[in-house]
């Protein structure tokens, strides 16, 4: 790994090193500065009445730091501290300073009544400049600074403080401003020189890299035709090759502000055809695709096959956004032309997905998930277009695995949940029941669609965590009921058809009701055709759940899936009527005649016929003419959170009280 990439504490090691440096350049510069200061202070005490024996001690002191500070130098740049260890070269260098700034700092002690304000001013000022010209000159690396500085400037502010007078303490509150002064100037410009380093080291990296990836360009070229870049089935160039060609490709356009368009083949049915006839012929069939690929792409782009019945090119240049889509149209177009392959001829069809650097990406690996992002979004659409890659394809990729990230936690907290949608009869508006759903609002995504939730729990098979969470808000709403004058109520729970498959529903039911309390009676369970149509699945299951006394419902009735021997051989309570039949059934003869024949089945097998999906009065009133008991709706509530039923449930009763007392029939409970 290149040293300058490798860390050392807190900063990558070129900017330790650079730090270093800086302290080089100036350093026996100022231990000959120091020399002269200490000279200076022996001049000064022996004008003022000569030097004793602690002056003397202290100057001896001095003279060895300053010996120590040189020699650790040296040692330093002789053992190569400076290159490979620059860490430890700036904590000795930060100690031999502090060393000496103390020795500095005891100068007043070593004094004889010392005096900062009287005939030692001019000491004072030495050591005041000492310490203001370590901040100023070491500016790229504080701690050096402060170490040295510091311990002088806390002497002055003390010798100041001992003597007392006014004038030392004016002039020491103004040193302490001054030394947070110079201790803030000091971290500004440490920071100036460390940002400045950073971009220096970023620039050279940045330009290492785009050298890097020039000679990168340069040596796939010349070992394009070189069997290793090949695929041996097609001769195109294979997946290896195609990734560095599309690094390459990027990086030159990044520094010629150029675009790179990356399109995505895939061929439609080629599973069954290696199923059918052979992957012998599968084989054939690659072979002749590619073929027609390079016929009909000849502008130099890269073509290649990235593995099984997948294609892919790359253009670039000027352009190239127009040149693939140009391509891609091209191909298109000619896959409805019929094509040959050993004994076979068969038109195979090609599906594209496109995406563009730097429209749509910024490296390599992100431009071919974006390309394949649009690839399966033109395979769920019309296969006889391109795709174009859409950023929205992106935000719903990145919310899917953010749901999926964030679903288990949610379900344990409770912020997944469930909220009810009444039932009521449509003759007399009394409440039969409840119906749960589950709702998650998401603290950064908002509102997430049921489906989402039932996929994503699927995707992380939490689906039995999932449904148990509804089940228990169920079973809570359930034991409340009575509480509310309803106690011949219900409370629907949804099951999904492939949670018979996962895990075992009626074990799972059987102990949440249990911790709850709850009769199995006073739950329904919703179960949509299709989980009906498949006994392997679901007829053991749905027998126990029959037996232990769940109430049964066939949801989504009339959407095609449905047995009638199934709903003979089950005890099915209900049938609920897809809300797609419901919908403007006032004003729709066809969807008049499918309630009326669905009722009528119902109540041949004796079942209760409940209709969802209901919003206007003119359909409610119209689907009792035509038999329906139960019905809910937006007509009578939307689904509401439990804290918000019992209010709702007190309105209706009250406002079902009134009607009571004008019309004398309607029952409440």
């Amino acid at each position: 790994m290149d040293s300058r990439l490798r860390r050392n504490g807190g900063f990558p090691l070129a900017i330790l090193q650079a730090q270093v440096a800086d302290i080089e350049r100036g350093y026996r510069s100022i231990l000959t500065a120091n020399v002269a200061a200490h000279l200076a202070v022996l001049l000064l005490l022996h004008i003022n009445g000569g030097i004793h024996w602690a002056s003397a001690l202290w100057f001896a002191f001095s003279m060895a730091a300053i010996i120590f500070r040189e020699i650790s130098l040296s040692r330093i740049r002789r053992a190569g501290l400076h290159i490979s260890d620059p860490s430890r070269c700036l904590s000795i260098l930060a100690l031999g300073a502090f060393l000496h700034g103390m020795i500095w700092a005891g100068l007043p002690l070593a004094i004889a009544d010392f005096e900062p304000l009287g005939q030692h001013t001019p000491i004072m000022m030495i050591m005041g400049g000492m310490a203001t010209g370590s901040i100023v000159r070491q500016f790229g690396y504080t701690p050096l600074a402060l170490a040295y500085a510091v311990p002088i400037l806390l002497s002055q502010l003390l010798s100041l403080a001992h003597h007392g007078g006014s004038s030392d303490l004016i002039v020491g509150a103004c040193l302490a401003i001054l030394m947070i002064v110079f201790i803030r100037r000091s971290l500004w410009a440490e920071r100036i020189f460390v940002n400045s380093q950073i971009a220096r080291h970023e620039a050279t990296t940045l330009a290492d890299s785009l050298t890097r990836a020039n000679s990168d360009i340069l040596r796939q070229n010349t070992r394009l035709e070189a069997l290793a870049n090949r695929d041996t089935l097609t001769g195109l160039s294979n997946r290896m090759f195609f990734h560095g060609r599309l690094t390459g490709d990027i990086a030159r356009a990044a520094v010629l502000s150029e675009a790179v368009a990356l399109l995505i083949f895939d061929v439609e049915r080629f599973q069954a055809i290696n199923d059918t006839l052979g992957h012998s012929a599968g084989d054939a069939l690659l072979r002749e695709i590619g073929a027609r690929l390079e016929a009909l792409i000849g502008d130099g782009s890269l073509i290649a096959r990235l593995g099984g019945d997948e294609f892919a090119v790359i253009v670039s240049g000027n352009d190239a956004i127009e040149r693939a889509r140009a391509h891609a149209n091209r191909v298109i177009e000619a896959s409805r032309t019929p094509i040959g392959w050993g004994q076979h001829r068969a038109i195979i069809g090609l599906s594209v997905g496109l995406a563009t650097y730097p429209d749509h990406a910024g490296t390599a690996e992100e431009l071919l998930i974006c390309a394949d992002m649009a690839l399966y979004e033109a395979k769920r659409g019309d296969r006889r277009k391109p795709g174009e890659f859409d950023p929205e394809l992106r935000l719903n990729a990145d919310r899917k695995r953010r749901i999926e990230q964030d679903l288990c936690a949610a379900i344990d907290s409770g912020a997944v949940g469930a909220w009810f949608q009444p039932q009521l009869d449509l003759a007399t508006r009394r409440i039969t029941g409840f119906e749960a759903l589950v709702r998650w609002q998401h603290p950064q995504l908002g509102f997430i669609a049921p489906p989402d939730i039932v996929n994503a729990a699927q995707a992380m098979h939490l689906s039995e965590r999932l449904t148990a969470r509804i089940a228990a808000d169920a079973c809570v709403l359930a034991r409340q009921l009575p509480d509310f004058g309803l106690k011949n109520a219900s409370v629907a729970l949804n099951v999904s058809p492939r949670e018979f498959a996962l895990y075992s529903v009626a074990d799972m039911l059987e102990k949440v009701t249990a911790d709850h309390g709850v009769w199995p009676s006073a739950l329904e369970i919703e179960i949509t055709e299709e989980a009906i149509l498949d006994p392997a699945l679901a007829d053991a299951q749905l027998k126990r759940l029959e037996e232990a006394g769940y109430k049964l419902a066939v949801d989504d009735f009339g959407m095609g899936h449905s047995s009638l021997a199934y709903l003979i051989s089950l005890k099915v309570d209900r049938l609920k009527i897809d809300r797609s039949f419901v919908k403007d059934v006032a004003r729709c003869e066809t969807n008049q005649k499918l309630v009326t024949a669905m009722v009528s089945l119902g109540h041949s097998l004796d079942l209760d016929i409940v209709v969802e999906g209901v919003e206007t009065n003119e359909d409610a009133a119209v689907l009792a003419r035509l038999g329906c008991t139960v019905a809910q709706g937006y007509l009578f509530a939307r689904p509401m959170p439990p804290r918000a039923l019992a209010t709702w449930i007190a309105e209706h009763q009250t406002t079902a009280i009134k009607r009571k007392r004008k019309t004398g029939h309607l029952s409440v409970a």
